[in-house]
């Protein structure tokens, strides 16, 4: 087998699986309680006078 087409049946099945896990959890660690409070705190950094 080709090294690409090795790569391209990779990419086709546990690269997907990856990339949606990957995204789950982004979306889990964006969402999750008390961040918003985290969040708004990073908002204001450019803001804050030294």
């Amino acid at each position: 087998m080709e090294t690409y087409t090795a790569l391209r049946h990779f990419a086709d099945s546990w690269g997907l699986l990856g990339m949606v896990l990957f995204f789950i959890g982004a979306v889990i660690f964006a969402f999750r309680p008390g961040s918003r409070a985290r969040a708004d705190e990073a908002a204001r950094i450019p803001l804050e006078d030294e």
